[in-house]
């Protein structure tokens, strides 16, 4: 498979202290990777440089052949953030429509991104009257109303019940399996096992980079929250 993202030897610092210290890892085309760790572990940090908007002490990033943040990408990244990123006094439906215009589509292809993170029938109603997920949900219609070759999804599962979990995973498997390459963190260990690779942080170094089976199998377990502690305490074993 072709690389879409790859980063070099990235180093962040946040005052006195690396929030990421020599990172490196690549990220296949056409694939669903998960960027698992717990809070504070630097996987929003990751996510922005990849996006280009955070500013890097050293090392490289790439994605599809270009800077991170270069003018090439603008129409090729979608990126969902923590914080819902819609503006408050529109609706869903106009929010959506004002995104495709930025890229001269058409509203209907607003309406098919809302229908696809179960929103159509609170479209009509402003962002200021949803609840917090589904204001997650409006940000995250935005993001993929331009079907962006890289989609950038920092937790974007938080606060939805299990079915619409479910069919947000289902939407970020069908994305990919139409080429685009989605990188999801996330530190629920469950969602992990929907994933084609992971990439498991801890303390802004990456503990390891694999498919789920093999996560666990290096790690004698057929859980993912175990085979996580198991590596982290061979990590210490090894640099004690």
């Amino acid at each position: 498979m072709q690389t879409a993202i790859e980063v070099r030897d990235l180093v962040v610092r946040r005052g006195a202290r690396a929030v990421l210290d020599g990172f490196s890892c690549a990220i296949p085309q056409g694939s669903v990777t998960g960027l698992l760790g717990p809070s504070g572990s630097g996987k929003t940090t990751l996510m922005r440089a990849i996006v280009g908007v955070q500013i890097v002490a050293s090392g490289t990033v790439t994605v599809l052949g270009h800077p991170a943040g270069s003018v090439p990408l603008r129409r090729s990244i979608g990126y969902l953030t923590q914080a819902p990123s819609v503006y408050a006094d529109l609706t869903v439906a106009e929010n959506a429509r004002y995104f495709a215009s930025l890229y001269r589509l058409r509203p209907a292809d607003a309406d098919a991104a809302v229908e696809a993170v179960g929103l159509t029938g609170a479209r009509h109603q402003l962002v200021a009257d949803l609840s917090g997920g589904q204001r997650s949900r409006a940000s995250l219609a935005c993001a993929i109303v331009s079907r962006p070759e890289v989609l950038i999804l920092d937790e974007p599962t938080v606060g939805q019940d299990p079915v619409l979990r479910d069919e947000l995973w289902d939407h970020f498997r069908r994305l990919a399996a139409d080429g685009a390459t989605v990188l999801v963190s996330s530190h629920v260990m469950d969602e992990a096992n929907r994933c084609d690779r992971l990439l498991l942080i801890r303390e802004g170094t990456l503990i390891a980079d694999d498919t789920p089976a093999a996560v666990k199998r290096s790690a004698g377990t057929d859980d993912l929250d175990q085979a996580f502690l198991t590596l982290i305490r061979q990590r210490k074993g090894v640099t004690a």
